[in-house]
C-alpha cells in the first residue's frame, strides 16, 4: 500500500494558521487604520515549500491600489508580530493579493438580471 504525502496537507494547515493569525493581528493592531479596518481575509495558499503564504483579501474600499499599497507598507510589522504568535521555527513570508471573486460574482449576477429583464 502506497503512503500518501502529507506535504500538501501541511501546507494547507500552515496557510490556514497564518491566515487566522494575520486576521487577528490586523484586527488587534490596526483597528484604528481606516484602510486596514475594512480588509477581510478570504483565503490563503502556501507556496515554495512553505517559504511564503499568499493571503487573499477583500476590502470595502473602492481604491484597491491604495489598500494594496497600505498592506505592503505594514507587511514587515505584521510578519514580525506573526513570528511572535506562531509556535514555529520558521515563519513564512506573507504576500497580500486582492480577491476579486466577489466582484466577479456581482457582475455575473448583474448580467443574469439584465438577461431575465
Amino acid at each position: 500500500m502506497k503512503r500518501q504525502s502529507n506535504n500538501s496537507n501541511r501546507e494547507e494547515r500552515i496557510a490556514s494558521k497564518v491566515q487566522t493569525l494575520v486576521a487577528e493581528i490586523l484586527r488587534d493592531d490596526f483597528s484604528d487604520d481606516k484602510i486596514i479596518s475594512g480588509v477581510s481575509l478570504t483565503g490563503s495558499v502556501a507556496h515554495g515549500g512553505l517559504q511564503f503564504v499568499r493571503l487573499f483579501y477583500y476590502s470595502r474600499e473602492k481604491d484597491i491600489k491604495l489598500v494594496q499599497k497600505r498592506l505592503e507598507e505594514i507587511t514587515k510589522t505584521v510578519r514580525f508580530e506573526l513570528a511572535a504568535r506562531m509556535n514555529q521555527k520558521y515563519v513564512p513570508d506573507i504576500r497580500f493579493q486582492y480577491d476579486d471573486s466577489l466582484d466577479k460574482a456581482d457582475r455575473i449576477e448583474e448580467l443574469l438580471k439584465n438577461i431575465s429583464d
